[in-house]
């Protein structure tokens, strides 16, 4: 895909780790996991028109009153501005995981703020739809850039990167071979776990064809397999096979993720969605415990052609950091099941994205023109940042996107000259100054690599993104619903380059751009920023 391949609007603001020897990406290196209290008592969305209730847990306390009880997230550390003198390359790995939105969503509807690590705002941008052009023809996805003023620092620009994954019809989806690898251990008896799984898994079940397999896996103390490779025309078999699941017992994850692989290997369709379904709260404290252990374990399956899907349920010992490890590793999506609604979200209205795997290890790098932007940051993306020379390096592992999936980043762009606090060093003694290169109008350039879901060799499309100076106000409706976003994620996260932003003025920004609105998914998220501004950071 050459240049003239891009739709090329507006751009001049964008940052993510720098090239070469990022401090971002070796602080990437230093994440340790850390607990933080949560609620214990569920959260329950609506439900939609015509759409069958789940089981929802219902809290047995006063409503608004926390139970204490310790979740696991990854520390994260906002990317900071880079020089572009210093470091003009900025690489890392799409992420298409939405976890963090739900999961956060969970928190506001129980009247508390999220912890601030569980806040991963590339999850929380991509778990919306954007209008986006399509691809063309058999292209797997198309690529769109544009650049506007910041919202939040009107002396900066602010620039979007988004990717649009080739959608795959019902009728023309692969067949499918999965395996439910579901916790039944005692942590899951809880009413928004384990019930609230099963009825999940049906809705799934309801969609597919004829053809297409499931097998059913549960671990506790021990793993077993509940259901043998079944086709979906025995739909009320595999339905009754998941409605006798019971909880009870420790968790043995490791074992149980053995048996899933090997009984998909047993039936892997060539040219099919072949897939691993997790179903866990995370907690796994018998058998293969260490994180270490579970991810090689995944790398090492996930080489079969078995990709692996992670979705998390409940709250309490809910283990953040780990089922997104499991699912980075296992060439897979991470999500969160907090409700009926977001059952039907992702198994029903995206179940193309969840089950389709169109391209893999898709990596992203920009680089900046000095003579446009002077420094730049990306928002988001902290446990995805690579070094330059991963990016055409085949062996290094990055995310995968589903078909349908949308993919956005934003970098906030500072114009040469001004000063944003930036690391700097004294001149050197033995260094030439940089020479001259011809003028270039294009104020950066981004380049993009992905492989077929079999294939092992990436293939390169790049195209150079122009700053037409438009102002915030006239940029489209989904850079201005993108940048609302951010900013609720900056806000929630005490950034320190949130500015002067507000909730209130999130609010006014997403008010204004919520657009085509399938799934009332936009509106919602307007209810959630005045949750989050009754609540107060």
């Amino acid at each position: 895909m050459d240049l003239n391949r891009w739709r090329v609007v507006a751009v001049a603001c964008v940052g993510v780790l720098g090239g070469g020897c990022s401090e971002q990406a070796a602080r990437e290196a230093g994440r340790r996991a850390k607990t933080a209290e949560a609620p214990t008592a569920a959260a329950s969305a609506p439900v939609a028109a015509g759409e069958s209730p789940l089981p929802v847990a219902k809290s047995e306390e006063p409503a608004g009153k926390l139970v204490p009880a310790q979740e696991a997230y990854e520390e994260i550390v906002d990317n900071d501005f880079a020089q572009v003198a210093r470091e003009p390359l900025s690489t890392f790995s799409i992420d298409v995981d939405t976890a963090s939105y739900a999961n956060v969503r969970r928190f506001l509807e129980q009247n508390t703020l999220p912890p601030k690590d569980a806040v991963r705002i590339e999850e929380l941008l991509n778990y919306f739809q954007y209008e986006d052009p399509a691809p063309k023809g058999d292209e797997p996805f198309a690529v769109h850039a544009e650049v506007a003023g910041c919202p939040w620092n009107p002396e900066h620009r602010l620039a979007r990167i988004g990717i649009t994954g080739r959608k795959i019809e019902a009728g023309r989806r692969p067949m499918s071979n999965l395996v439910f690898l579901i916790d039944v251990s005692g942590s899951m008896s809880e009413p928004n776990k384990l019930p609230l799984l099963v009825g999940s898994l049906k809705l799934l079940v309801d969609q597919l064809g004829e053809n297409d397999r499931v097998a059913i896996v549960v671990y506790a103390g021990a793993s077993g397999l509940v259901l043998p490779s079944t086709t979906c025309d025995k739909k009320a078999e595999i339905i009754a096979s998941l409605e006798s699941l019971r909880a009870g017992g420790s968790t043995n994850g490791g074992a149980g993720l053995q048996l899933a692989y090997d009984t998909a290997i047993q039936h892997f369709i060539k040219g099919g969605a072949n897939r691993v379904i997790l179903a866990t709260d995370g907690d796994f404290n018998v058998g293969v415990t260490g994180h270490d252990e579970l991810t090689r374990l995944i790398e090492a399956k996930a080489k079969s052609g078995v990709f692996l899907s992670v979705f998390g349920f409940g709250m309490g010992n809910f283990k953040d950091g780990t089922l997104e490890r499991l699912a980075d590793k296992g060439n897979g999506h991470y999500g969160y099941i907090d409700s009926p609604r977001e059952a039907r979200k992702v198994f029903v209205e995206e179940l193309g994205a969840t089950l389709v795997t169109i391209a893999k290890d898709v990596k992203i790098q920009v680089e900046f023109n000095p003579s446009k932007v002077g420094a730049y940051r990306l928002i988001g993306y902290e446990n995805r940042l690579l070094q330059a020379q991963d990016f055409s390096d085949d062996k290094k592992d990055a995310g995968e996107i589903g078909a349908g999936h949308h993919v956005t980043a934003l970098y906030e762009l500072v114009p040469p000259g001004k000063d944003v606090g930036y690391a700097k060093v004294d001149a050197l003694e033995f260094q030439k100054p940089a020479e001259e290169v011809e003028p270039r109008p294009e104020s950066l350039i981004v380049k993009l690599r992905y492989k077929a879901p079999d294939g092992d060799a990436s293939k390169l499309i790049k195209g150079g993104v122009l700053d037409a100076g438009t102002p915030f106000t006239s940029a489209s409706r989904d850079l201005q619903f993108a940048s609302a976003v951010a900013g609720f994620g900056m806000l929630l996260r005490d950034s320190p380059h949130k500015g002067d932003l507000t909730f209130a003025a999130v609010v006014e920004i997403a008010g204004s751009a919520v657009g085509n609105d399938p799934g009332g998914y936009r509106t919602e998220f307007l209810g959630l920023v005045n949750k989050a501004k009754s609540l107060g950071r």
